[in-house]
């Protein structure tokens, strides 16, 4: 991973030896639509999200004047904000499958809460006083026990897919600049 840190002027600052260094090797894509690095990327990330969400961010790229005058290096900003891009509609796409997961587990949760209910009215009513308590307690703390993830996922758990996607969709934006260095 390249050297970075975030200057006090609100930008994040990277210097690279070359511009490759930014991306990752192994992917046979077009510069414009290649993976940046993980390590990279991730850096990029947690760096915004330190910042802060109302921060006014850009990313300062320091570079050789040869690899900065380079063709790849004219493109660099568009390959940075279509990787970024990219990962925000993947976000979108993992809250949206995540929501609609807990929503089918809290209808398949809620028919069983309700047919634990029911089972244990039907073993009260059957039952003498005192007998089969333990069963019909036991059975009403199942079927409100099967209501604790799908709750759990609809209420908190997409929580951190929505900031995940805004720092994303910030970092598609982000103002590139590229700045050369001896």
């Amino acid at each position: 991973m390249p050297a970075a840190h975030i200057a006090p002027s609100g930008s994040i600052e990277i210097r690279l030896r070359e511009l490759r260094q930014l991306f990752h090797t192994l992917d046979p894509a077009p510069f414009r639509d290649q993976d940046l690095d993980e390590a990279a990327a991730n850096y990029l990330v947690e760096a915004c999200r330190e910042a802060g969400p109302r921060s006014p961010l850009r990313l300062v790229v320091h570079m050789p004047a040869e690899e900065a005058h380079s063709v790849a290096a004219t493109g660099l900003a568009d390959a940075i904000h279509n990787y970024f891009a990219q990962r925000a509609r993947q976000a979108r796409a993992d809250m949206h499958s995540m929501l609609r997961v807990g929503a089918i587990s809290f209808v398949i949760g809620l028919a069983f809460l309700i047919a634990c209910l029911g089972l244990r009215q039907w073993l009260l009513a059957m039952a003498s006083p005192g007998e089969n308590a333990v069963i019909g307690e036991g059975l009403l703390i199942l079927g409100w026990v099967a209501m604790w993830r799908p709750t759990e996922a609809l209420l908190y758990d997409w929580w951190p897919l929505a900031r995940r996607r805004s720092l994303l969709r910030f970092l598609a934006g982000i103002p590139v600049e590229i700045r050369t260095s001896p």
